[in-house]
C-alpha cells in the first residue's frame, strides 16, 4: 500500500507541478489554446493562485513525509488536490467537455487515494 501510495503521489506532483508552472506563467490565450481550457470561467488572479497553490502542494505531497516532520501537512496537501480538482470537473463540465471532467475525476480519486493512505498511516 505504502508504494502505491507513492506512485500516486509521483503522479500528481508531475501533473501538477507542470499544470502550475504553466499555469502561474503563460496568458490566458496561451493556456486555452495549449487546452487549458477549464480556467475560462475564472479571473487571471484566481488562477494565478490556484497555480502556486498546486505548486505548494507538490512539496507538501512530499517534503513532510520525506523528513517526518508536520507529517499531516502531507494528506492535507492532498485533501487540497482533491478539492481543486472538484472545481475542475465542475469547470469542464459546464463546458460540456466530458474528457477533461473524466480526466480530473481520475487525479481526484488518486488524491483521495493517498489524503486517506497518509491520514491512515498518521494513526
Amino acid at each position: 500500500m505504502n508504494t502505491v501510495t507513492w506512485v500516486f503521489s509521483g503522479i500528481l506532483a508531475a501533473i501538477f507541478a507542470y499544470s502550475g508552472a504553466v499555469k502561474a506563467t503563460m496568458s490566458r490565450s496561451r493556456l486555452i489554446a495549449t487546452g487549458q481550457t477549464g480556467i475560462a470561467p475564472f479571473p487571471m488572479p484566481l488562477v494565478r493562485v490556484v497555480a502556486i497553490s498546486d505548486i505548494f502542494a507538490v512539496a507538501g505531497l512530499f517534503a513532510p513525509w520525506l523528513t517526518d516532520k508536520a507529517c499531516v501537512l502531507t494528506p492535507l496537501a492532498a485533501v487540497g488536490l482533491t478539492i481543486v480538482m472538484i472545481g475542475a470537473a465542475i469547470s469542464h463540465a459546464s463546458l460540456r467537455e466530458p474528457k477533461s471532467v473524466a480526466a480530473n475525476v481520475t487525479l481526484l480519486a488518486l488524491a483521495s487515494f493517498v489524503a486517506a493512505s497518509r491520514f491512515a498511516a498518521l494513526t
